[in-house]
């Protein structure tokens, strides 16, 4: 019986060591690390840093705006930032909060925020990729809350600035 119970407790080790040797590397990512990644993109937007706010993001990057026109390309919204960075400051977006998600073997995160900006209330959700351990922002999406009970008045006054009917 010592002998079968020192076995499966072997056994168990032995498969517990090479499970964690074939983790992914995405694995070695933590909430904090992309806590930290997003913070410092959103201080590079806020100091216009061009380089640097580039950096942090996919080759396949996506940013969809607050208008319901702005869905632009990685080179597209480099495009747009470029002359709103140059004078040294982008737009200063404060987190309130955050939430984390992650698949299974933690290749790919998303999250999503609740922010303080210019625009007051706004939220935010975004999708991580890791690649080759390191972590790039591939899809990044703004919007603008409103109260539910705002919402009626929102759209007359968007229908009237467009010139439709109710």
């Amino acid at each position: 019986m010592n002998r079968l119970f020192s076995f499966l407790i072997a056994s168990v080790c032995l498969f517990s060591c090479e499970m964690q040797e074939n983790k992914p590397a995405a694995a070695n990512i933590s909430v904090e690390k992309l806590d930290s990644l997003v913070n410092a993109w959103h201080g590079d937007a806020a100091s216009g840093s061009f380089t640097d706010y580039f950096a942090f993001t996919h080759e396949q990057f996506v940013f969809l705006g607050t208008d319901s026109t702005e869905r632009w390309s990685k080179d597209e919204f480099k495009a747009f930032c470029e002359p709103h960075f140059e004078d040294g400051k982008g737009w200063d977006f404060q987190v309130v909060s955050r939430n984390w998600m992650a698949n299974k073997d933690s290749s790919v995160w998303w999250f999503d925020e609740q922010l303080d900006t210019w625009m007051k209330d706004c939220r935010g959700s975004g999708v991580i990729l890791i690649e080759n351990q390191e972590a790039k922002i591939a899809h990044y999406n703004l919007s603008v809350t409103i109260e539910n009970d705002l919402v009626n008045r929102y759209i007359s006054l968007k229908d009237s600035i467009h010139g439709r009917e109710n």
